[in-house]
């Protein structure tokens, strides 16, 4: 298992203070968000944790180790920054047989990586006639060549339609329940209720909060139902956090509005309201970076050990 600890971590580009003193961890087999407004720090402090920017203070470490002394960090670490860097009159199955190559990976693993992104049926094509979504796909499928066990993705849906977005959020926790440690930057709120664990919230290069999205405090699902008390049942049944909020209202923590209508159908329930998390992380977000003080190191890493 392999996880990424950020200790200190501190980057002044001259009189710019980029980022100061962030302490967090993304602990190996869960997804977490890195969220904060523009300008917050949220690049630089993943440019650093991928060896491509030296701290001024601190240290990125993934298994323990700084990107640059990794044994093999293809291997051990995948990132899609941007979906540019492409040439554009390479195929795209050429472009990752390149990478392969260059890596040491075995030729085969790109077939499998382009089913894996669902790219298959346009690999032949050159990369200047895909779309902004399929390019996303691509830096993905590179990403995922060496097979990591770290994955660093900042906005990868970035033109992604429903579907695939819907295909992402599966493929992060796939990635998440085999063992690996998923980082995700992104600005779509309601999307990262959806798919992560836990959070990690900065703002003017200051951490605000990391921790469980549950521990935000007001997140959750909220559900309404004409059999609101079998519902509570069949969810304290699955292990989740309920609270009656109303005669026909449950909040419902641990799970995502997906899961939740799931479940709902599975035992034959009606919903007549469902609202996901999105809004609330939205709420507790805007709190936290509204120039609030930074929440204290003992309170933000507490549950990071």
């Amino acid at each position: 298992m392999t996880d990424v600890s950020v200790r200190g971590l501190t980057k002044h580009f001259g009189r710019v203070r980029a980022v100061e003193d962030l302490t967090f961890d993304v602990p190996a087999g869960q997804v977490t968000g890195f969220l904060g407004p523009n300008g917050a720090g949220k690049t630089t402090t993943l440019r650093i944790m991928l060896g491509l920017v030296a701290p001024t203070a601190g240290e990125a470490l993934i298994g323990g180790y700084r990107y640059a002394r990794l044994p093999a960090p293809r291997r051990t670490v995948g990132a899609v920054l941007e979906a540019t860097g492409f040439h554009p009159g390479r195929r795209g199955r050429d472009h990752l047989r390149i990478l392969a190559q260059a890596g040491g990976v075995p030729r085969d693993r790109v077939d499998d990586v382009l089913d894996r992104v669902d790219l298959a049926a346009d690999a032949d094509r050159r990369v200047g006639g895909y779309s902004l979504g399929m390019r996303q796909r691509l830096g993905i499928a590179a990403a995922l060549l060496g097979d990591p066990r770290v994955l660093v993705l900042d906005e990868p849906g970035n033109g992604l339609d429903p579907g695939g977005m819907a295909w992402l959020r599966g493929l992060l926790r796939d990635l998440a329940t085999s063992g690996c440690a998923v980082v995700v930057s992104s600005h779509v709120l309601a999307e990262v209720a959806q798919t992560v664990d836990r959070v990690v919230i900065v703002s003017q290069g200051r951490l605000r909060f990391a921790g469980p999205v549950a521990d935000l405090g007001g997140t959750g699902v909220s559900v309404r139902s004409p059999e609101a008390a079998r519902l509570r049942a069949v969810l304290l049944g699955r292990g989740h956090d309920v609270a009656v909020t109303g005669g026909s209202t449950l909040t419902v923590h641990g799970v995502t509005g997906e899961q939740l209508g799931r479940l709902a159908a599975e035992a034959g329930i009606a919903l007549s309201a469902l609202t996901d998390a999105g809004a609330s992380l939205e709420a507790a977000f805007l709190r936290l970076t509204d120039g609030a003080p930074p929440v204290p190191a003992s309170v933000t890493t507490a549950d990071t050990r």
